[in-house]
């Protein structure tokens, strides 16, 4: 009964202070994003030739910021299933070693999705360069093409002026003798 009791204020008094994190974090994540739209306020007013180094830096702000509400989500939704399990009774090691499992298999999950989705794109760039490429190519073989025919009948002329010009040649021969 004793041990009950202890188990009980121990995860109690626990509970208690991760609550107070999560408000704490959350009273500083507001007071972040508070601070970041000053600052893009700020960064409007400044001279257009140096508002672009600072819009940038605002930009990477912005997305470090996004990252940080991203992972404290992910913190509440873990803390979320933690306190779930305790209600529902699970043994709070292996729970808790789980969510670490599943916290590191979907950390995984969404690199390896990163990089199909890096690998998509070059596929798709590579598909692009491809398809210009056979363009040209079909263009050039075109090219070639009516080059060929402009050649032979050029030859054609050649050869046909050859011939009159032998004719041409006889003649002036027999008149010669003649």
């Amino acid at each position: 009964m004793v041990r009950a009791q202890l188990y009980w204020y121990f995860h109690n008094s626990l509970s208690d202070e991760k609550k107070q994190m999560v408000a704490n974090v959350e009273k500083q994540l507001e007071e972040a994003r508070e601070l970041l739209e000053q600052m893009e306020l700020e960064v409007r007013e400044i001279p257009p030739q140096s508002r672009g180094m600072y819009s940038s830096r605002m930009r990477s702000y912005a997305q470090e910021m996004g990252k940080l509400e991203a992972d404290f989500k992910r913190s509440r939704i873990a803390y979320s299933d933690e306190v779930r399990n305790e209600l529902l009774g699970d043994d709070g090691n292996s729970s808790e070693n789980q969510l670490i499992k599943l916290r590191e298999e979907r950390a995984h999950l969404l690199d390896n999705t990163e990089r199909l989705e890096r690998s998509s794109r070059r596929l798709e760039a590579g598909y692009q360069i491809a398809v210009e490429t056979e363009q040209i190519g079909q263009e050039m073989l075109e090219n070639l093409s009516h080059d060929r025919e402009k050649i032979q009948r050029a030859r054609e002329r050649l050869r046909e002026t050859d011939a009159n010009l032998g004719k041409s040649s006889r003649v002036l021969t027999g008149m010669l003798r003649r």
